[in-house]
């Protein structure tokens, strides 16, 4: 499967940054020795050419010395070794088969990737059902599989809305919530929000921690925009108070509501009794500063509402997005430029991963698995049955691991640190019978493994990915840097062969696949590699000759009934609250340097350089009445685990609320973190844990070690 690179001695080569999900061009070259560096791409579609510090640094962890080069199997006595890939794939098949016979056994499980490619994510799912089951599922799971399903259901499409050019160009007020595109997605807040921000567009932005996208918009007046800081949790009675207020003084747009939306009078019905004020102050956010938000967003022309992780990693995260969705229906803020419900990805193929249907319960195209016809339509292009009952998600895998799990296979993804509660997640992973792991590194996941295959990087392969707005764009590698390598592409096609060996996977690259995927998912069916280019083209793109929609909904919704579904929902707090042993609560997110768990982030010199450990946000209240001083170390426990990091004081977080990140294997938060599930969306509730607090090492003690010794 031979690489389209125009890399190499040829000149750079364009492809998309292997990070954020807003999907910039970038280039990369290939020197003689096969090192590979970065290139900016100055017209690239989405960035023109700028970037962020980590899609700058993106080529670093390509070279890195921790690249797998060869297959590995464990032997008897739990060592690995390298093998030849021949034999890798026997043991690989060897077990494989032995699991799908066990009656006992639901078929193993399997992980797509949020950073691998269309063509690869589709073809897992497939090799998925080939096996005989439907539990495959990516990352998607731990981010927004709440937006998705809250989306899917209320409007028709588990996507953005809108995309970033019209919002920027359209857009007169940013509702931003549970998001902070200031660090998770740099160059959209600098080359879109910030730029329709110095043309007079108004933010306001709800989360419970400051941070960059909070004083970035200090370049314009600060009156203007607003920080609405609530208690972790609280986000269904602070939009509560927000839909009230508008209720109240009739900003609702009655004819948008009348004419394209169903069930106003339940969400009239759930508010009746409200109480703003007690919300309010539940919320921990003054009444007023709501009411004023609420008035900022309905008097706007065009209101775009972005959401991000701070509301779908709850177990009430359908409901915190179907309250953003009451919002934007409620104010006719859909189905037109600079307007809509926007998540924004965290991953730079996470949207991808989900469309082709590496997700337990739908098939390419978010088309239910369960619906007979669907299936039918996909068989008569696969030539095989599909199972019919939805599988389980990751998580539920996880839960499964030594009961009706035995085998699990994993591309890319590394669940001991993406999972919550992650101490439990290693335990599981040593009771399974066999675990086959491809990936780039030797990941904290792959300790776990029985086989692991090299796989070529970001870098290194082709093919395509959609981005935050439902962008899809090609991805073109440079040569193999390690020649024992394979693409996963080439990888899952050799292993499906050998499995059934009945023609299902005779792909000779990824464009053979994408014409299939075009087939069984038809808001691919217009697009072509050649038609995709170098601009890219947002789905639905139905047929050939389409452009492609970059917003939705114009002419109606794509439910069922063509409506837009309006639900009223009420306050659920989280499943663990603060008590006396745990008397803080515990909040987790991401950081400008580094991304999700950190595989290739940490790799990279520059970033770690930045950032070189994990950390703790503490409210100064909290600081003095546990006696922390800044930059001491400091013990976070829950109940179950602790991690030790350094302490950051800061009025950045709510007094009462901790906050860290997931980036940093033996200290990640995710250590500490709740595996409670949505009982719909089976998203963790990653955003909400109780924990305690103690110092363990003050920064004198620190000071003391670093010093040099005397002579």
């Amino acid at each position: 499967m031979s690489s389209e690179s125009d890399g190499g001695s040829d000149g750079p080569t364009k492809t998309i940054c292997p990070y954020c999900g807003v999907g910039c061009g970038i280039q990369i070259a290939q020197d003689d020795e096969g090192e590979v560096s970065f290139r900016p791409w100055g017209d690239a579609p989405v960035n023109n050419g700028s970037i962020c510090i980590k899609g700058g640094a993106a080529t670093q962890s390509v070279n890195h010395e921790d690249r797998l080069t060869d297959p590995l199997i464990r032997d008897d006595d739990g060592e690995l070794r390298e093998a030849s890939w021949d034999e890798a794939y026997d043991v690989v098949v060897e077990h494989m088969e032995r699991t799908r016979e066990d009656p006992s056994a639901q078929g193993g499980g399997f992980y797509g990737c949020s950073k691998a490619m269309n063509e690869e994510n589709y073809l897992i799912q497939k090799l998925a059902r080939r096996y005989g089951t439907n539990s495959v599922d990516t990352c998607t799971r731990m981010c927004h599989s709440s937006t998705v399903y809250a989306l899917k259901n209320s409007l028709g499409e588990g996507a953005m809305t809108n995309s970033m050019a019209d919002l920027e160009e359209a857009a007169d007020v940013f509702w931003i919530q549970g998001a902070n595109p200031g660090e998770q997605h740099p160059i959209a807040n600098s080359q879109y929000f910030r730029q329709a921000v110095l043309e007079g567009a108004t933010v306001i932005q709800v989360d419970p921690h400051a941070n960059k996208t909070t004083r970035s918009f200090e370049i314009t007046e600060t009156d203007r925009h607003m920080h609405l800081q609530p208690e972790p949790g609280t986000d269904i009675p602070l939009l509560n108070v927000v839909l009230k207020t508008i209720l109240e003084n009739d900003w609702v747009d009655e004819e948008f509501v009348a004419e394209r939306t169903k069930g106003f009078e339940d969400l009239k019905e759930t508010l009746e009794d409200f109480d703003k004020e007690a919300a309010a102050e539940e919320a921990g956010v003054p009444l007023e500063d709501i009411e004023l938000a609420a008035e900022k967003y309905a008097m706007a022309n065009n209101a775009a509402i972005f959401t991000g992780m701070g509301m779908s990693q709850h177990t009430c995260g359908v409901d915190n997005v179907q309250n953003e969705i009451n919002l934007a229906l409620t104010t006719g803020n859909l189905g037109r430029p600079g307007t809509g419900v926007n998540p924004l990805r965290g991953q730079n193929n996470v949207q991808g991963a989900s469309d082709v249907g590496a997700m337990p319960n739908v098939l390419p195209g978010y088309r239910d698995v369960s619906d007979p016809e669907v299936r039918a339509d996909v068989e008569e292009v696969w030539d095989f049955e599909i199972p019919s009952d939805p599988g389980l998600t990751n998580v539920e895998v996880s839960h499964e691991i030594g009961d009706t799990i035995h085998g699990l296979y994993i591309m890319g993804e590394n669940p001991v640190m993406s999972e919550p509660d992650t101490n439990r997640v290693e335990e599981r992973l040593e009771e399974l019978d066999f675990m086959v792991v491809q990936d780039i590194y030797e990941t904290e996941t792959a300790e776990y493994a029985d086989v692991i295959l090299p796989a070529t990087s970001w870098a290194e392969r082709d093919g395509t990915v959609v981005n935050t707005d439902r962008r899809t764009q090609r991805m073109r590698g440079v040569d193999k840097v390690h020649p024992n390598t394979k693409d996963d592409l080439e990888i899952l096609c050799d292993v499906g062969n050998r499995l059934f060996g009945d023609g299902s996977f005779d792909f000779d690259g990824p464009e053979e696949v994408f014409e299939e995927l075009r087939q069984v998912a038809p808001i691919f069916h217009g697009m072509t590699y050649d038609r995709i280019g170098e601009e890219g083209i947002h789905w639905p793109c139905y047929e050939p000759g389409d452009e492609g929609d970059a917003y939705l909904y114009s002419d109606g919704f794509t439910t069922e009934s063509g409506l837009g579904r309006i639900e009223g929902v009420r306050h659920q707090p989280p499943k663990e609250t603060p008590d006396e042993e745990y008397p803080l609560i515990l909040t987790t997110g991401r950081i400008i340097e580094h991304y999700n768990t950190g595989t290739m982030s940490r790799r990279s010199e520059t970033l770690t350089h930045v950032e070189p450990e994990n950390f703790v946000d503490v409210h100064p209240n909290d600081a003095d009445r546990y006696g922390i001083d800044d930059g001491d170390y400091v013990t976070l426990k829950s109940r179950r685990g602790e991690i030790e990091v350094e302490a950051r004081v800061t009025e950045d977080t709510k007094e009462g609320t901790v906050w860290t990140t997931p980036h940093f294997a033996d200290s990640a938060g995710n250590r500490l973190t709740n595996d409670v599930l949505d009982d719909r969306a089976k998203i963790p509730e990653y955003k909400a844990a109780a924990v305690e607090i103690e110092v363990s090492v003050t920064a004198n003690d620190t000071d003391a070690a670093d010093a040099p010794a005397d002579d």
